[in-house]
């Protein structure tokens, strides 16, 4: 029906038949888009046609709705809702999506809110909000299809039928014993191959790969990575599931935790988009800056006790912002280089120290190569050989050190259990100033008389 239409087309349709109460037209249309679609639509509805929308929207698709939105919008979107309408949307929500939600309200909102909800439903909730942020806990849903190892194929088939519309996926189902423990782990695939009255313990897996509740995040994440799950069962201390953790929640962390780091190594602190204002903007970049801004006057006191040097042989002075640049930049590439492999994998002293080697092996390749070329243009341009030596030599020397200085510091903190996305590209740089000046006036200097 809409496989033709642009997305302005199905706006407009939509905002047709509400006009003219056309509910089944209304369902047929929404029953082929995805909730991604269904959001988007709603966010380009004139504001007086997205109550009616809402009203019109089945809970499941509603609940849908709002777990795409940004978190101002699902506040909109709930407080358009009635008590009733509210409580079910609630109930329909995914726990963990719920819970994060729930997180950033008042005590006295968020029991109103959970008091609308299913009991049940509610203390599922409360329970993933004990949890310490960023753990598995807080990211796992009870919305998963367990089984017996005494059940046949068929028994294990028929309880998926009837469970299928609440999980979250059907992709494994998890056995448990008398007690809740998880003892095995069986794929659809398995059933769909399986002959019908085959016992469950005679094909489920026993080494099940599960991670604790109590588990960061991202290393949740690399567990599913490692394994390429769709899906990873939760457990307590005593082997008891509690819950599972989907690859779609997985992705978002992902995300989080990758624009994170962005936001430290561009050093602006918590988050700023497009939405963000100018004062706060400014305020949560300055803290930074200003430190840099002290650190970076070293810099003009470097080129000040060399004045006598630049008085000599003005063409330094040429090759400064190349010097200091290039060697910024080859520290920043390094460090996003570690930052980025810290976030994968956990690194012992050989993976260390195999690492510095081969940065400090990209450095001199870097180097040397950089440097000869600097060495050409420099002597065709000034017509002074050694101008072009003093130049590229320290060009060599700089980008050798301004590489491993982006290795070493966030290794260094990473190892003292300090987030090296910290060691943000603004300090490096500025760290990187330093060094390039030093390195280049003192070659300089000690060449004065071949210069001169």
């Amino acid at each position: 029906m809409i496989q033709n239409m642009t997305e302005n087309q199905i706006t407009l349709y939509i905002i047709k038949a509400l006009k003219e109460n056309k509910q089944k037209e209304l369902d047929a249309i929404l029953d082929e888009l995805q909730p991604y679609d269904i959001a988007q639509i709603y966010a380009d509805l004139p504001e007086k046609h997205r109550t009616r929308f809402l009203l019109n929207l089945k809970i499941d698709l509603l609940a849908d709705l709002i777990q795409e939105l940004d978190r101002d919008e699902q506040f909109k979107v709930l407080n358009k809702l009635g008590l009733e309408r509210k409580g079910q949307v609630l109930d329909e929500m995914d726990n963990d999506d719920l819970a994060s939600l729930l997180d950033e309200l008042s005590p006295e909102k968020m029991a109103s809110l959970l008091s609308g909800m299913k009991i049940e439903e509610s203390k599922i909730v409360q329970n993933i909000m004990n949890y310490p942020p960023e753990t598995a806990g807080r990211l796992m849903t009870n919305r998963f299809v367990w089984i017996r190892d005494y059940y046949s194929v068929r028994d294990a088939v028929d309880k998926l039928k009837t469970f299928a519309e609440f999980a979250e996926t059907i992709n494994y189902l998890y056995v448990v014993d008398n007690h809740r423990k998880l003892v095995g782990v069986v794929s659809y695939r398995d059933l769909l191959i399986a002959d019908a009255n085959e016992r469950i313990s005679n094909i489920m897996y026993e080494r099940v790969i599960a991670v604790s509740d109590t588990m960061d995040q991202e290393e949740v994440a690399r567990m599913i990575e490692r394994y390429d799950f769709l899906a990873i069962p939760v457990v307590n201390e005593n082997n008891v599931l509690m819950g599972i953790v989907t690859v779609d929640d997985i992705i978002d962390v992902v995300i989080k935790e990758a624009n994170e780091d962005i936001e430290k190594l561009s050093a602006s602190g918590k988050a700023i988009d497009f939405d963000t204002k100018a004062f706060v903007a400014a305020y949560r970049r300055l803290p930074w800056l200003v430190l840099l801004l002290f650190i970076g006057l070293i810099s003009g006191s470097i080129i000040s006790g060399y004045e006598n040097t630049l008085q000599q042989v003005v063409a330094l002075t040429y090759f400064m912002p190349m010097i200091s640049g290039m060697t910024g930049n080859t520290g920043t590439q390094s460090l996003a280089v570690v930052v980025r492999g810290l976030a994968v994998n956990d690194l012992d002293k050989k993976s260390i120290f195999n690492l510095i080697m081969r940065e400090s092996g990209v450095g001199i390749i870097i180097g040397v190569t950089c440097g000869i070329l600097i060495s050409i243009i420099a002597y065709v341009w000034l017509g002074n050989p050694m101008l072009g030596v003093v130049v590229g030599s320290s060009l060599l020397l700089t980008l050798i050190i301004g590489t491993l200085a982006g290795t070493i510091i966030p290794i260094f903190l990473y190892r003292i259990n300090i987030d090296p996305a910290v060691a943000s590209g603004p300090l490096i740089t500025t760290l990187n100033d330093i060094f390039s000046l030093i390195i280049y006036f003192g070659i300089a200097t000690a060449f004065m008389h071949y210069l001169m």
